[in-house]
């Protein structure tokens, strides 16, 4: 896997490249930066700082996102199937019509997300953070939610997903009431 500086990166880029497959930024700061419609599929992307990045319409399929910073970013309409999140930060990140089946999102804060219309089937939240996220039209089957957080989620649909007695619902309460 290939390691680029930041540099290098962002002039291949500018300079009209789009595909960049299995590559190493990790760790990289690309704050505030405009990446859309890029192929990153299969890089090593752990704990990169990308908030308020555009990566609009990009292929990042199983790529590797683990305790990755991408508060704001927008995401709309991205690839994201089967990739890493665990741990990473998309609070109030916008993430329409976006495909995320497989993808690992457990104890990642998604805090007020977008995920309007998002495909997270099979996807794993576990013990991620979801409150105030607007999940209207997204599709959460066989989705893992075990002890994620909904509280005061918009428009949630649970009925093909996998909850447990520790998922907190939009009301703030346990699965079945349960404590």
């Amino acid at each position: 896997m290939q390691k680029l500086s930041v540099t290098e990166f962002l002039a291949q880029y500018a300079n009209g490249k789009r595909n960049f497959g299995a590559i190493d930024l990790s760790e990289t700061d690309l704050f505030e930066a405009d990446l859309r419609e890029i192929n990153l599929s299969g890089s090593n992307l752990k704990k990169i700082y990308l908030p308020y990045a555009n990566l609009s319409k990009a292929n990042l399929q199983n790529v590797e996102l683990s305790d990755a910073e991408l508060s704001d970013a927008k995401l709309y309409q991205v690839d994201l199937s089967n990739a890493n999140l665990q741990g990473a930060n998309l609070s109030r990140v916008n993430l329409r019509y976006a495909k995320l089946q497989g993808a690992d999102f457990s104890g990642a804060n998604l805090q007020g997300a977008n995920l309007y219309r998002a495909d997270l089937s099979a996807a794993n939240l576990s013990g991620a953070n979801l409150s105030r996220a607007n999940l209207e039209g997204a599709c959460l089957k066989q989705a893992r939610l075990a002890g994620a957080n909904f509280f005061k989620a918009r428009m949630v649909n649970f009925s093909e997903a996998y909850l447990d007695r520790r998922t907190i619902l939009p009301d703030g309460y346990p699965r079945d009431g349960a404590s």
